[in-house]
């Protein structure tokens, strides 16, 4: 699935990585407690998350991670955007739940991290 794909479905705002929407995600992690994230995600995926402080985009980036999305109407400030960009990590803020965000992501056919069924 493309990123740009993952913005429309989600009716998300996207907030940086304008160059990188055309980039392919194969898996998702929703969560917002990083050190599952770090203690559970095996691949390159999407970090679904209503955490928005620096540390989701250092955990992103030691994940290998291409794109975050904010959920809940959540908005980072802009020095945790300037830190995505910087990462080269694509920041899209969506309204949706995580739980929902998560079913429509799964639904139209992005897995979950770590399973390749």
């Amino acid at each position: 699935m493309k990123i740009r794909e993952i913005e429309t479905l989600l009716d998300a705002k996207l907030l940086c990585g304008e160059d990188k929407r055309d980039m392919e995600v194969y898996s998702a992690c929703a969560c917002d407690m990083m050190s599952d994230v770090l203690a559970f995600v095996k691949e390159q995926s999407v970090l679904l998350t209503g955490l928005v402080n620096p540390q989701v985009v250092r955990t992103a980036e030691m994940m290998d991670m291409r794109c975050i999305v904010f959920v809940r109407g959540k908005m980072p400030d802009e020095s945790v955007v300037a830190m995505a960009r910087e990462k080269d990590i694509v920041v899209l803020a969506s309204p949706y739940r995580m739980y929902n965000a998560s079913g429509i992501l799964y639904e139209h056919g992005l897995k979950e991290a770590g399973r390749s069924e």
